[in-house]
């Protein structure tokens, strides 16, 4: 389990790797930090943000089908943050079920475990997008 401080400043040093790179063809290639930290570790990355998905799917295009985003996107709400999470399906719960369900869709869990547990965390399958909601 890792924790990004800042998806925004992870991108801008990435592309001050890329950059880099660009400019020094005849140079080992340099990989971003988030490659770096990433490097054998095996499974799903699920990125939960307070922030709309896109803040996080900044550094997605360095992971390549490994990242699941969870964030808050559609309109503004007032309540408190546990709800939010909860409505925006960013809560510790659905991580769990984000993480089990990346690993089904890999073959590296059973489908129907996967589901069963979804029903133990409290994860309502049938709820509205909440991006809609």
């Amino acid at each position: 389990m890792w924790s990004a401080a800042s998806y925004t400043e992870l991108r801008r040093a990435r592309a001050c790797v890329v950059r880099l790179n660009r400019l020094h063809p005849d140079q080992p290639w340099k990989a971003p930090y988030e490659v770096q930290a990433l490097q054998g570790a095996d499974g799903p990355i699920i990125a939960a943000t307070d922030y709309m998905k896109i803040v996080a799917g900044q550094i997605a295009p360095w992971l390549p089908g490994r990242m699941e985003i969870l964030g808050t996107d559609g309109f503004g709400r007032s309540d408190n943050r546990e709800y939010l999470r909860k409505h925006f399906e960013i809560n510790a719960e659905s991580i769990a079920a984000a993480a089990l369900s990346r690993l089904a869709q890999d073959g590296k869990f059973d489908a129907g475990k996967a589901r069963a547990a979804f029903a133990e965390l409290g994860i309502d399958t049938e709820k509205a997008d909440p991006a809609r909601a």
